[in-house]
């Protein structure tokens, strides 16, 4: 099998036994007899080929993409339907181990930058470190009320009335704080007082609700609460924002099959899991697959 003579493996038997320091086989009239360290060596490396012809199996799977682990971070905002995405994914591929890391857009971009994932999910890449990057689906912004909001039944109102309501508003380094201070950099004095900082969605969900202010948002995030009329989508002119969401991943790294999986999973399926959310008047639906009204 190794195309070596006779010679040839009596010399490499002589040099295990040396290094081993006892004898391997009894030399008899009638041929080689294993001692009982012999026959343990034996064992040993039937063991080994038996392994070995398990990684040819292993190798192939990783290779194919059918086997590995991804270390997967999402933005807060993804968390909505992140979890929807990776069921469907681990039920598709159960032999990639999906590792989550859920955390703001300045937290996700650090662990990113650190090597400490290989696939984000967020709407926007980092300009700072080399990455990659697709899009795979629409990633719509609203402004909010409760549903008894004086402009909750108002048509096309203007970016300098919605300017003078008091803002439930994301901490710094979110995306879509950076969103809503782009959106309101024409608006005088607007970006010194822009709002109440909130340390999450569903805080800011739930303080709107209770009438303390009006949020700038993901539609992604409100799905449930439009749904059950607890909250309604302000017909603000130039809304909604549409962002994209993206799967980003270092370009000066090696791209693994099990991250080939995921991004051609995504590329293929990701759109569906955005979930669609109807508003009123003008916008029949924002979602990843529906153009604009």
């Amino acid at each position: 099998m190794l195309g070596l003579t006779g010679p040839a493996v009596t010399l490499q038997l002589q040099q295990l036994e040396e290094e081993l320091g006892v004898t391997l086989f009894d030399r008899l009239t009638e041929g080689l007899r294993p001692t009982a360290a012999g026959l343990a060596v034996i064992e040993a490396a039937e063991t080994i080929d038996e392994r070995l012809r398990i990684l040819d199996d292993e190798v192939e799977a990783i290779a194919g993409g059918r086997r590995g682990t991804l270390r997967l971070g999402v933005v807060s905002t993804a968390k909505y339907f992140a979890p929807r995405l990776m069921a469907s994914f681990s039920k598709k591929f159960p032999d990639i181990s999906l590792d989550l890391t859920i955390g703001n857009r300045e937290e996700i971009v650090t662990a990113l930058s650190g090597h400490g994932l290989d696939i984000a999910l967020m709407g926007r890449p980092p300009r700072h470190i080399p990455v990659e990057s697709h899009v795979f689906g629409d990633h719509p912004l609203v402004i909010v009320g409760p549903a008894d909001h004086p402009l909750a039944g108002k048509r096309e109102i203007s970016k300098e009335e919605i300017s003078r309501e008091r803002f439930l508003i994301r901490e710094s380094g979110s995306g879509t704080r950076l969103s809503l201070e782009i959106f309101f950099s024409d608006i005088p004095g607007k970006l010194e007082q822009l709002g109440r900082e909130m340390a999450s969605n569903e805080t800011i969900k739930q303080a709107v609700m209770a009438g303390m202010g009006v949020a700038f948002i993901s539609a992604h995030t409100i799905e449930m609460e439009v749904e059950l009329g607890r909250l309604v989508i302000l017909d603000v002119v130039g809304m909604p924002i549409r962002r994209e969401w993206f799967s980003v991943w270092r370009s000066d790294r090696s791209f693994t099959p099990a991250m080939q999986t995921f991004s051609h999973f995504l590329k293929t399926e990701g759109a569906k899991f955005l979930p669609l959310v109807r508003k009123p008047y003008s916008y029949q639906g924002l979602s990843a697959s529906t153009p604009d009204g």
